[in-house]
């Protein structure tokens, strides 16, 4: 006699939960079809202009290896126009890609949930065997893999882009720290853009409003945004130079504060004699206060990848949170 051997309970389980994701996934890609289309062409556009500059420097008639177009070595010195050009568009590029990003976290807050959520459509799909979990998780999981697949792309074509810059000595660039510059060339970026869509499930699930939840999604990530670029460089502790060393700082360093420090420790800034100006010298003023070396605080090219890792990490803490709470409020609401 022979017997039946049941299912084991994983598989029991797990299958039905991907039947009931995959139908939410299909109905968000099919209903914003058209989003998910201008978000493509944004990334072939971005794409094609960063290549279009890499072409254009790679013609310019330049004479010498650091972008001169006249004669080397010659008393005067002049960029060619693709190469300065490449410079402005480049610079920004970083905050351009956190635009990118926070666009996508203002759009799960309004079109994609909140909308839902307002007309009432949404109580079509919980008809239809999807429960709230699986049809929030749908709403994360489909931003979330895009927005990771594309901007993952920028990065590194931004990355090549500035690279066509390397050993350029007269470069206006600021350099690897910029604001403009550093969130777009690392991880840090892919971190803001889980949070923006985490954030902006929360703002949707919280107000069920579409207008409002997009508007209080876009000033949570700015205020996040700035309030990033403003601390950064606590993220990570400074190196301290004293004496010469002080005043030799590497163009790659990025210079935090200077001044000069006494024979205590205490260290005084160039701000703390500015009064003494007319009367005397500031380092002249700092000496009678008890200086006796300067010194400097920076960030050597050396802490770009713990400074990109922290601010990562830090990110996808709050987004983690966010995710925890927007599925706690949903719940709460509609069971």
């Amino acid at each position: 006699m022979s017997t039946l051997t049941p299912p084991k309970p994983d598989a029991v389980t797990a299958a039905p939960a991907r039947i009931a994701l995959r139908g939410p996934v299909r109905v968000v890609l099919r209903v914003h079809r058209r989003a998910l289309w201008a978000a493509g062409a944004l990334m072939v556009t971005g794409i094609a202009v960063v290549v279009a500059l890499r072409v254009w420097m790679a013609s310019a008639k330049e004479l010498c290896p650091d972008g001169d177009i006249t004669p080397c070595g010659g008393p005067i010195y002049q960029p060619s126009y693709a190469r300065t050009s490449a410079e402005l568009f480049l610079s920004d590029g970083g905050t351009v890609l956190l635009l990118l990003a926070g666009l996508i976290g203002v759009f799960v807050a309004g079109p994609l949930i909140a909308r839902e959520l307002e007309s009432g459509t949404f109580r079509l799909a919980w008809a239809q065997s999807v429960s709230p979990a699986h049809w929030l998780a749908a709403r994360l999981a489909v931003p979330t893999s895009l927005a990771v697949i594309c901007l993952t792309v920028l990065i590194a074509v931004y990355r090549w882009g500035l690279w066509a810059l390397r050993g350029y000595p007269y470069s206006h660039l600021i350099g690897w720290y910029g604001p403009g510059i550093f969130p777009g060339t690392g991880p840090a970026v892919l971190g803001f853009a889980l949070l923006a869509v985490a954030v902006g499930a929360l703002c949707a699930v919280l107000v069920r409003r579409t207008l409002l939840a997009a508007s209080l999604t876009a000033l949570a990530l700015g205020t996040t945004a700035v309030a990033l670029s403003t601390w950064r460089h606590l993220l990570w502790p400074t190196v301290l130079r004293k004496d010469a060393d002080a005043i030799r700082l590497s163009p790659s360093d990025w210079d935090i504060d200077m001044g000069m420090i006494t024979a205590s420790g205490q260290r005084l800034y160039w701000e703390d004699c500015s009064d003494a100006v007319m009367t005397q010298s500031v380092e002249a003023c700092m000496r009678d206060r008890g200086a006796v070396a300067r010194f400097a605080e920076y960030h050597p090219i050396s802490h770009y990848w713990p400074l990109q890792l922290v601010e990562t990490g830090i990110l996808l803490a709050l987004a983690a949170l966010a995710v925890f709470a927007a599925f706690r409020v949903l719940r709460r609401l509609h069971g």
